[in-house]
């Protein structure tokens, strides 16, 4: 058995959306699953005789028409309501579904993997898009479940179709981080471990997906709707890429605009600032502009000049404005790997922020740097468990 425990590093604050979602399935798991589950169903409730007949017709069992009525309770009723039915599509059901779960160990696995995973992506997206980032993921792995499920009558619920999505934010955003797992292979080996991001959700993906989709396909039961899973993380990681690629396309189209004669000579004024080491002029002057007129106003080597200057002498925050920038506008290449050290260092060692530090200096490695660059960096990041 493998259980994840936690993941790190995360970011400061509190991932408000990621704890009301959590808060939303499990209140309604003790209002709502709980109480209607100890309740035997109307008889004359017309839902009644429809859901027996669907039961019934799918799933392979052994019981008579009266034993299958004293397993039937009125949650089960509830849910043939408000999960989603591939035979009987009705809108709501695609977000009612995402919060209803059969027993205690389905809601409690699900959001075991919201709570590990859900913060990092709310982080990066912000509160607003993370929600409709999880709604919209969690509809597409509904309807994926019904391209290979088109003919079941059976309910479809769980919120682990949404949290997928989210696992595939995770997977193309955080690359880097490690997940603490329990590892359980009693008698032999008992013991909390760490392991990279990817290949955690690799697994999760591969092994505990795509082979158990590709083995029961065509079998009758089970209860796991795998396509679900497997459509809500591409969803999740289709997504992201795209993010990324228009961002990158929103920098270019932005470096295309062709520059008027007053930016030229702004350009032209802070290399003359920096290269006679007028630091304190160069400040006033880059930020007293328009952020937007910021965009390649530095050449690489004077915006990391400017950024170490700002950082020696008191101007943490105003650093790492630079470096942003200077990430911005040359995202690759040797100086967009300093410019990740640099910004990473301050918010490490100056602002003591180690999330934000650690995403610098692991996108720094990821960039190929040079050996000191290299060294610089695995070094910071072996300070920060003891942070």
């Amino acid at each position: 058995m493998i259980l994840p425990l936690g993941d790190e590093p995360n970011p400061r604050g509190v991932p408000l959306i990621t704890y009301g979602l959590i808060l939303i399935n499990c209140s309604i798991y003790l209002f709502i699953t709980l109480p209607l589950s100890a309740i035997q169903p109307n008889l004359n409730d017309p839902t009644l005789s429809e859901y027996l007949r669907v039961i019934m017709e799918t799933v392979p069992q052994q019981l008579s028409l009266p034993e299958l009525l004293q397993h039937v309770s009125a949650y089960d009723l509830f849910v043939f309501n408000y999960g989603f039915r591939a035979t009987e599509q009705k809108l709501y059901t695609l977000f009612t579904s995402m919060f209803l779960h059969s027993g205690f160990l389905h809601l409690a696995g699900n959001m075991l993997f919201l709570w590990i995973y859900g913060d990092n992506v709310e982080h990066k997206l912000g509160r607003s898009w993370f929600l409709i980032a999880y709604v919209i993921t969690g509809v597409t792995a509904t309807l994926s479940q019904t391209i290979f499920d088109a003919g079941s009558d059976l309910p479809l619920i769980g919120a682990s179709g949404a949290i997928s999505g989210i696992l595939g934010f995770y997977f193309i955003w955080f690359p880097y981080n490690r997940v603490r797992l329990w590892v359980v292979f009693f008698p032999f080996f008992m013991n909390v471990i760490y392991a990279p991001a990817r290949l955690v959700l690799g697994i999760y993906l591969v092994l505990d997906n795509l082979f158990p989709f590709v083995i029961t396909r065509g079998l009758e039961g089970g209860g796991i709707a795998y396509g679900a899973h497997i459509g809500g993380f591409f969803a999740g990681l289709a997504t992201a890429l795209l993010i990324n690629r228009q961002s990158a396309g929103s920098h270019t189209v932005m470096y295309k605009t062709r520059r008027t004669s007053s930016e030229i000579l702004l350009s032209q004024t802070m290399a003359n600032l920096i290269e006679s080491e007028q630091f304190k002029s160069a400040e006033q002057e880059y930020f007293s502009v328009p952020v937007e007129q910021t965009c390649r106003l530095l050449k690489p080597e004077h915006a990391l000049r400017f950024g170490n200057w700002l950082s020696n002498n008191g101007y943490s925050r105003a650093s790492i404005v630079v470096y942003q920038h200077h990430l911005r506008d040359y995202p690759d290449g040797p100086t967009a790997a300093h410019a990740h050290l640099c910004a990473g260092l301050v918010h490490l060692y100056t602002l003591g922020e180690s999330y934000a530090g650690s995403q610098h200096l692991k996108n720094a490695l990821a960039l190929e740097p040079s050996p000191e660059i290299e060294s610089l960096a695995h070094k910071a990041l072996a300070t920060i468990p003891d942070r």
